[in-house]
């Protein structure tokens, strides 16, 4: 804590910025509602006067219209950003002296404030407050668009502030133990993921401001904060590259769940919600051919539940080594596409076989096989009509009479298991079996939408610059070469951890080979921030791990391991009810679907929440759960149910559920 006199000087400069923001929020408003009133008059007086005004003077005042209700639009976030920070308006300070002996005094919050054109907050996105993130007082510097500015650190300091009230002043460094984090990190987890902007560590902090690389690949350990770094990353982002809008953003998440989750980090900081989507949704987006395409979800859960009878097929499809078998029987399918016939339209132009041809291989041959039906279509009517490409239909619909190939995708599926370029051979009762089905699997839609865009060309998605892809263990290879083809010019950060895998048939020795595809930078978060270090220690020997550290000071008993009977229910409601006195959020984490249903229908209690494959919100409270849809969350107490009832080859998905826990974990067996 400081001493009596820089605490009065605190609570002075408090009491001096929460006036500043009470006067800018009633500016604001009154401005915002002067505006609202101002547009509605201009706009009827335009309506009113549109017959008597020349087309020219229209123009002007719809343009001078059109920037009053941009400028209304820009005000009204501003005046949201300064409301939802009025009873908590800062975190930090700093005081930084430069070489040239100018110093500043930084107070930073989530967004900027300014009086009489001086920063009273400060963006902690903006340069200068990098150097509350990285640095020890002492010599310091931090980048700008004009260059390096260098000097010293001379002061740092954390607030606790809580309904407008000044609670705490410390003095801190860069010390991970601070009191604050621990303070933070002892806190009950809540319904929604929150932002760490207070918390930020300097290995996070090189995460979310690199502008240098145009790709990240993290490896991060559960509870490293991934996540975490990785919204914070586009908040960031989005600050500090011109004309980058929330619309351009793009995150893969692995479920809905975990979707809605982490949906309000963004808003706390000050953005809107970027485009959220899963791969799923990219799957059955493109696939017209199936009435619907299985979940990732569902796709574990057949493994899982030991629905899957034959794990050899699957293993293969989703393998690296089926990738370059499709390239080849796709490269052989062009090959032996022909036009065995010429064309005549309107009794006029006809085109020989060999002419056709010509065009087919020679002419179009850097275009997708279904692509070059389209071009030549084009370019004979253009040819024979002045330019003109409206013969084009006619033309596209008699070269598909005379080809030998046409779009029939499950036909070209199917021909790549009974072709030789295809390592496991099947009967056509066993082709038929996955191939003849209303939903599809889920391997088989990652391989039909690549052979789709082998054929006719990838669907390039051009308003989107940066991808962020969480949970990156999860995809192979080859959802990786999909996502590159259709972002091709996008930015990436892709984070996951090889020990959360949890997809059996698929596993990278590191994530570091994903920048096989994706040239960019490596980085490692070692440090957990979740669980108690006697949690971790318990879960570094599920997978024989020593290479995690944990942050989180807990003196409680973390660990307990009991035992149930015949009457598992009463065992387990006695439990959940002794948690139930301590924490908020308790998982009851289960193997598969089966047995969550059925840990469910037992306890029969009605302020107990399943979340399935099929939900899409994350309840706060007790709830059973899966513990592949576990991945991402956090919960102050979980129970694992039936430990020794995952295989030896599930054991990333007990470490999966295991590592959900903060401050508690309970075996159940």
């Amino acid at each position: 804590m400081i001493d009596d006199k820089k605490l009065a000087y605190e609570k002075e400069k408090h009491k001096y910025i929460t006036e500043i923001l009470k006067e800018e929020l009633s500016e604001l408003g009154q401005g915002i509602m002067r505006t609202e009133q101002k547009i509605i008059e201009f706009r009827r007086f335009a309506w009113d006067q549109k017959g008597s005004i020349d087309a020219a003077e229209m123009r002007k005042i719809m343009t001078d219209d059109d920037v009053e209700a941009m400028m209304l639009v820009r005000r009204s976030i501003y005046f949201q950003k300064l409301f939802r920070i009025q009873k908590n308006p800062y975190f930090a300070s700093i005081i930084f002296e430069e070489n040239n002996g100018e110093v500043a005094e930084i107070y930073i919050s989530t967004t900027h404030l300014r009086k009489d054109n001086k920063n009273v907050l400060s963006d902690w996105r903006a340069p200068i407050c990098s150097l509350y993130y990285d640095y020890e007082l002492g010599p310091c510097s931090y980048d700008t668009p004009s260059g390096v500015i260098s000097g010293k650190l001379k002061q740092k300091r954390q607030y606790k502030i809580k309904d407008g009230k000044l609670i705490r002043v410390l003095d801190s460094s860069i010390n991970i133990d601070d009191e604050i984090l621990q303070e933070v990190l002892a806190s009950r987890a809540s319904e929604k993921m929150k932002n760490i902007v207070n918390t930020i560590q300097t290995e996070q902090n090189s995460i979310i401001r690199n502008l240098k690389d145009r790709n990240l690949i993290v490896q991060g350990i559960a509870g490293s904060g991934k996540t975490s770094v990785a919204l914070h990353r586009i908040a960031f982002l989005l600050y500090r590259i011109e004309n980058l809008t929330s619309s351009s953003v793009l995150i893969f998440s692995p479920n809905n769940v975990f979707t809605e989750y982490i949906s309000s980090v963004l808003p706390e900081l000050g953005e809107e919600n970027t485009m959220q989507t899963t791969f799923q949704d990219y799957l059955s987006k493109m696939i017209k051919e199936y009435k619907k395409v299985e979940s990732f979800i569902d796709f574990l859960a057949r493994y899982y539940s030991c629905k899957e009878t034959n794990d050899q097929l699957i293993r293969y499809k989703q393998s690296d080594a089926i990738i370059k078998d499709i390239d080849n029987y796709i490269k052989d399918y062009e090959n032996k596409a022909l036009f065995l016939n010429g064309i005549t339209e309107g009794h006029i132009y006809n085109y020989t076989a060999n002419e056709l041809n010509e065009m087919l291989k020679d002419r179009y041959n850097l275009f997708p096989i279904f692509q070059r039906i389209k071009a030549i279509g084009t370019k004979l009517s253009e040819n024979n009509y002045d330019g003109s490409k409206k013969k084009a239909p006619t033309y596209e619909k008699l070269l598909k009479e005379v080809a030998n190939f046409k779009k029939d995708y499950k036909e070209i599926y199917r021909g790549f298991y009974k072709s030789d370029f295809c390592q496991i051979k099947l009967s056509e009762k066993e082709i038929n079996k996955f191939i003849n089905k209303k939903i599809i699997n889920y391997e088989d839609a990652l391989l039909l939408v690549y052979m789709k865009g082998l054929l006719e060309g990838f669907k390039y998605e051009a308003s989107i610059k940066q991808v962020v892809i969480d949970e990156a263990q999860d995809y192979n290879k080859l959802q990786y070469l999909i996502i590159k083809k259709i972002f091709k010019k996008s930015s990436f950060t892709i984070l996951g951890d090889v020990n959360q895998t949890i997809n059996p048939y698929y596993k990278y020795q590191s994530i570091k080979e994903i920048g096989d595809i994706f040239t960019g930078k490596y980085i490692e978060l070692n440090k957990s921030y979740r669980s108690s270090e006697n949690i971790i220690e318990y879960t570094n020997k599920i997978l024989n791990l020593n290479n995690v550290s944990a942050i989180r000071k807990d003196n409680e008993e973390q660990i307990k391991f009991k035992k149930y009977d015949d009457n598992i229910k009463n065992n387990l409601s006695k439990t959940i009810k002794e948690l139930k006195a301590k924490y908020q959020s308790i998982a009851v984490i289960c193997k598969n679907d089966y047995e969550t249903k059925e840990i469910f229908d037992l306890l029969g209690d009605d302020k107990i929440s399943l979340i399935s494959h099929e939900s899409n919100e994350f309840t706060k409270g007790i709830v059973i759960i899966p513990a592949y849809m576990a991945k991402g969350l956090e919960f102050d107490s979980v129970i694992v149910i039936n430990e020794k009832s995952f295989g030896e080859n599930e054991k990333n998905l007990l470490y999966v559920a295991c590592t959900r826990a903060q401050h508690e974990l309970i075996i159940f067996n």
